[in-house]
């Protein structure tokens, strides 16, 4: 059986240099190209020590002469779209890492693997604990009227709140049926120190030195509270996720928005 061919968009980033590294290590899988706007060399060493790769700080070159089979993009959402437009013009499968990305470009990338036939996956996050967290609570979301979520990155995270944040919170009002219950505070000593809202759920972001990403959501009801947490002790978590999502999304046409479809968790809500 042909491995699946892949190029890496954001190649020389930390989550680039991650990914690069989990798809050389993986013998069903094939590296053929890598895109990084700050590529000066045409040549990238890789890591396992086997040879060397093109590179690329234009993602056309690379898409137009190495046509992989998926695309992998950890970038910033502007350049996500554009490499997206053209990747899916090329007939490549799309998977998306890249957070700050508008209800409006998620639509427009669903839009696009449908035009083009092509699979798209969209994450917040590749982590399997967060996707287990999230799909956790929405359950919990049905038995509580009172939520708020801390999320906790690296100093270096360049949105706030985490798109992982924001994702959770959308699901744990829609398995709800309706916006929680938020009670407002009287006074506010430190202006927006009550964290910013999703229909009742209150949002909490900390950028500190020495964390990679954490989240916790706390359930309210009288007399008790429900935490869950995830924490993040390095980026290695997340290749787990990219590596499935790169095997699955070649058998997928469409948007999937999310890796808890691809872990059968949405059929268990």
């Amino acid at each position: 059986m042909s491995r699946i061919t892949v190029a890496i968009n954001g190649a020389l980033g930390k989550m680039g240099k991650q990914v690069t590294t989990a798809v050389c290590q993986d013998p069903k899988l094939k590296l053929v190209g890598a895109v990084d706007i700050k590529a000066v060399d045409r040549k990238l060493a890789l890591p396992d020590g086997t040879g060397e790769l093109p590179l690329s700080a234009d993602f056309k070159v690379i898409l137009e002469d190495y046509r992989p089979q998926v695309l992998v993009d950890f970038t910033i959402a502007e350049v996500a779209m554009a490499v997206s437009r053209v990747a899916a013009a090329r007939g490549i499968n799309l998977v998306i890492g890249t957070s700050g990305l508008s209800d409006d470009n998620l639509k427009e990338i669903g839009q696009l693997s449908e035009k083009h036939n092509i699979g798209a996956v969209v994450a917040p996050n590749f982590a399997i604990g967060a996707v287990v967290l999230l799909h956790l609570a929405r359950i919990a979301a049905k038995y509580f009227d009172c939520a708020e979520i801390i999320e906790l990155h690296h100093q270096e995270k360049a949105d706030a709140p985490s798109g992982t944040a924001l994702a959770t919170a959308r699901a744990m009002v829609e398995a709800r049926g309706k916006p929680f219950v938020s009670v407002p505070t009287q006074k506010e000593t430190l202006r927006s120190c009550r964290g910013g809202q999703v229909d009742g759920v209150s949002i909490h972001s900390v950028r500190l030195q020495g964390l990679v990403a954490s989240q916790e959501v706390i359930f309210g009801a009288q007399g008790q509270t429900l935490s869950l947490r995830h924490d993040t002790m390095s980026r290695d978590c997340f290749m787990p996720g990219v590596i499935l999502a790169i095997k699955e999304i070649v058998k997928h046409k469409g948007l999937v928005y999310g890796l808890d479809a691809l872990l059968d968790l949405k059929g268990e809500r």
